[in-house]
């Protein structure tokens, strides 16, 4: 049994306690937040024993894990408090919002012998696993182009604060970007350049949720990005992500071989559909996944997290987590590239190197679900 903390009781707070609780040998026994009475509020409405703040929850010595949910702007300080408690940490992305942060924090993670996790997990899923089994196995050849379109729409119709989303450490790139690069990155490995190009959209948005805590939010960082990558493998992808486009039509990822080309689904989510399309095929087709996914197909259950957090508690003593802080620091390169090459208009070299992450095996999932132990017992 690996006791949980987690710090930040914001929207995403109850995503992670529901979705923590599918795996049995992890507890989540302590919530914190600088507001107390959030932290009690979740606490009570989740069903979490202990609340408190921040330092109460790094004193407790029997917490090993610390998953941190606070705002992008302050993960690099909160990231290091724990870490300097010697407790393992999983933080949410990015991993920080420069990659000065990032490093230090990496660095520091060695220097205690703790284990540095980052979201997103999602790569973790039945449909980038599959989608990489396919790739890996040769069947559309050598991958030599990638097609990104990522868009997202009307934070402010639904989230009650949604300024984060459009202020520093926010926007395309940094907020939903992780999801998709991390996924290239699983499926083709590092990005060693990246051009690109960004512009606000809209300057100021207007929040409309029926429960909101702000009326309009000034937008300080760009909304709309368009960029090329290329791989150290060769590949090229042109990537768009935008908060501005409300209607899309192409397909999140798609990946294309010298034999055939993949569709991979919403890279927010764990599981779904990946379909191939060989050259001389007349329609597409769907790959049977690699994996069991991990959630049922409705978007509620493919919004829970966790896994990634599973297997930094499995990694405890054996091996690097999947979702290693080395992964994460190279997509927030990559990201912040992507900024710096529209902002200098110039191309930009990504210096950091990552190996891709290990598969995951089924025998880990039922392991770490008890779905192993339940058909042992039957």
């Amino acid at each position: 049994m690996t006791n949980i903390g987690i710090i930040g009781t914001g929207d995403i707070f109850d995503r992670y306690v529901t979705g923590l609780r599918r795996f049995p040998s992890l507890d989540v026994t302590w919530c914190a937040d600088i507001d107390l009475g959030r932290a009690r509020d979740a606490a009570e409405r989740a069903n979490v024993r202990q609340a408190g703040s921040p330092t109460e929850l790094l004193s407790d010595q029997d917490v090993s894990v610390v998953v941190v949910l606070t705002p992008p702007s302050v993960h690099a300080p909160v990231v290091k408090d724990v870490l300097a408690v010697g407790k393992h940490v999983y933080v949410e992305k990015p991993l920080a919002t420069s990659i000065e942060d990032g490093r230090a924090l990496i660095a520091l993670a060695a220097s205690q012998r703790r284990l540095l996790g980052s979201a997103p997990d999602t790569f973790l899923g039945s449909a980038c696993q599959t989608a990489r089994a396919v790739i890996d196995s040769g069947e559309i050849g050598d991958v030599f182009g990638v097609s990104v379109v990522m868009t997202h729409n009307g934070a402010e119709t639904r989230h009650p604060d949604p300024t984060f989303l459009f202020s520093p450490g926010g926007g395309p790139l940094l907020d939903l970007g992780p999801y998709y690069v991390t996924q290239l990155v699983n499926c083709l490995g590092p990005i060693s350049e990246v051009t690109g190009m960004t512009r606000i959209g809209h300057r100021q948005r207007v929040v409309t949720a029926p429960n909101r805590r702000v009326d309009t939010i000034d937008v300080t960082v760009p909304t709309h990005t368009s960029a090329v990558a290329r791989f150290a493998s060769g590949a090229i992808a042109t990537i768009m992500m935008t908060f501005d486009v409300w209607v899309r039509s192409a397909p999140f990822i798609e990946i294309f071989g010298t034999q055939g080309q993949l569709q991979l689904p919403d890279p927010n989510t764990f599981d779904g559909g990946v379909t191939i399309r060989l050259n001389d095929d007349n329609q597409w087709r769907y790959v049977a996944p690699v994996i069991p996914p991990l959630a049922a197909h409705t978007r509620k259950e493919q919004l829970l997290r966790g896994i990634g957090v599973a297997d930094l508690a499995a990694s405890i003593d054996t091996r690097r987590p999947r979702t290693d802080a080395a992964v994460a620091l190279h997509v927030l390169e990559v990201l912040s590239a992507v900024q710096r090459s529209s902002d200098t208009s110039s191309v930009v070299a990504v210096e950091s190197r990552c190996d891709r992450p290990e598969p995951l095996t089924t025998d880990e999932i039922e392991r770490w679900t008890g779905a192993a132990d339940a058909q042992s017992d039957s």
